[in-house]
């Protein structure tokens, strides 16, 4: 009995209350209108809102970033999304909230009275702020919060793309009245980042305002501005893996074009195509930066790697043509045999073409086999005279000739047919000597000329070596060189 009769005493509360609160809508609302005709009956959006043309209007302005729409680098223009408070008192919107049964603001479409745009306009475009609702109080304060995108021009330094930092400068003034008739100035001593949308290309590290005032040598009047500064710090991680590390990675095949074999016939092919495929990266930077005489560093990186590939290119060149001088070269200079093939092979682990660490090994052990006692021993049916010099040969044709000389035939047949076999004998001994002879030193003379190509294709290989290490180490440094600057 007592919860049902305190429930109807809330109902019957709740329903006095929300009529009193009705009634009262319902009057602030027949005040507001009343309000409303009376403030505006004679009013003129055309002037300034002071009663001395002599006083100064002094606007406030905050501004709100919300959102990056876009910075083009190419045209140096930055386009953001705003939210513009401005606000300031006007002398002929005012009254006695006593009278208005306590109403002490309304708000009023912001076409009624002097709007922003005609007070102020940002660099370069900007677009008309949306006709929004403006706050009107008693004392006269108008406080009008407006979207509006701008484009503002921007100087862009790409010196250090992709690690690059830019500061755009937004400035609001007026385009009409001087510094004794409107004047401006800041709220905060930065725009307002708490409801900034977060980029995905751009960093936002501040937003600092500050006030200037110019004079122009056309009026003696002082224009009074507000700059908002734009610190943005740019996000470089989508340039590194698309533009850099593929950079990185073909600029090391450069040094391994030393190392493939010459006789593989791809060693200046790789170098053309690493150099086409940079070339290719390259343009694709050049489209997005603005034509300035600022290189950029990714473009400086991609020029000194372009460089370094050309010169391996051109080396690669030279050391194919003294790896096929051939029979037909000069010897090897004393000082190259000395300073490459003496030195630097060793300090570059080159060894003799066609051989390896492991053949190296192999051919010392089968020298020391050879090398013992009755390694190759001596067959029954060998024949010893095949190993006997030349000069025994000459030796035991001398001697016949001398045991029977030319005389011998004169009165003995028998033993002159047999000298006459002898002396033939020994003819042929000449002739298949003098033909043995022309055979070795065609022999000596090929292996004289195979040894001088041999060692002409192994200075080309140590020469191979020496230029992949200064290439790689070039690779690297710059590498480095690149990492370094941008931080």
């Amino acid at each position: 009995m007592n919860t049902s009769l305190a429930f109807d005493i809330f109902c019957v509360a709740f329903i006095f209350t929300a009529g009193m609160l009705s009634g009262a809508n319902a009057a602030q609302g027949k005040y507001a209108q009343l309000l409303f005709n009376e403030l505006f009956q004679d009013y003129s959006n055309a002037l300034r809102p002071v009663e001395d043309t002599d006083t100064v209007l002094n606007v406030t302005l905050q501004i709100t970033l919300s959102q990056i729409k876009d910075m083009d680098e190419r045209n140096q223009i930055l386009t953001a999304y705003l939210w513009i408070r401005q606000t300031w008192y006007d002398a002929y919107l005012k009254w006695d909230k006593d009278q208005y049964d306590g109403l002490d603001s309304i708000r009023i479409p912001s076409n009624l009275i002097v709007s922003f745009s005609s007070f102020f306009r940002a660099d370069d475009d900007f677009s008309e702020p949306v006709n929004t609702n403006i706050v009107l109080r008693y004392d006269g304060k108008i406080t009008w919060d407006a979207p509006a995108i701008t484009k503002s021009s921007c100087v862009v330094d790409v010196s250090y793309f992709p690690f690059d930092s830019q500061q755009c400068n937004l400035t609001f003034g007026s385009w009409t009245y001087n510094g004794n008739q409107v004047d401006i100035f800041n709220s905060l001593d930065s725009g307002d980042l708490s409801d900034f949308i977060e980029d995905v290309e751009w960093e936002i590290h501040g937003m600092p305002a500050i006030k200037n005032v110019i004079t122009y040598g056309c009026c003696s009047e002082p224009y009074p501005d507000v700059t908002f500064t734009l610190i943005l710090k740019r996000k470089s991680s989508f340039y590194i893996f698309n533009l850099l590390l593929p950079c990185l990675l073909i600029s090391f095949l450069a040094p391994l074009g030393f190392y493939l074999p010459a006789d593989s016939g791809e060693k200046v092919s790789l170098g053309v195509t690493v150099l086409l495929a940079l070339t290719v990266f390259q343009l694709m930077v050049a489209e997005s930066m603005p034509p300035s005489e600022n290189v950029p560093l990714i473009g400086k990186y991609y020029i000194a790697t372009m460089t370094m590939i050309t010169a391996s290119t051109a080396l690669t060149i030279i050391i194919m043509n003294i790896h096929y001088c051939g029979s037909g070269a000069k010897p090897v200079p004393q000082w190259a045999r000395v300073v490459i093939l003496d030195y630097m092979s060793k300090i570059f682990f080159v060894y003799d073409v066609g051989e390896n660490c492991t053949s190296s090994q192999r051919a010392k052990e089968q020298d020391s086999y050879l090398k013992k006692p009755n390694a190759c021993p001596k067959g029954p049916g060998q024949y010893e005279g095949a190993r006997q010099p030349l000069a025994k040969i000459r030796n035991h044709e001398s001697t016949l000739k001398k045991k029977f000389p030319e005389g011998v035939n004169n009165g003995y047949g028998l033993q002159g047919e047999n000298t006459r076999d002898i002396v033939s004998c020994c003819s042929c001994y000449r002739i298949l000597i003098k033909n043995i002879e022309y055979i070795a030193s065609c022999v000596r003379r090929h292996k004289a000329n195979h040894a001088k190509g041999v060692e002409w294709k192994k200075v080309a290989k140590v020469m191979d070596r020496f230029f992949m290490w200064i290439f790689f180490i070039m690779v690297f440094f710059m590498s480095v060189l690149v990492i370094g600057k941008a931080h």
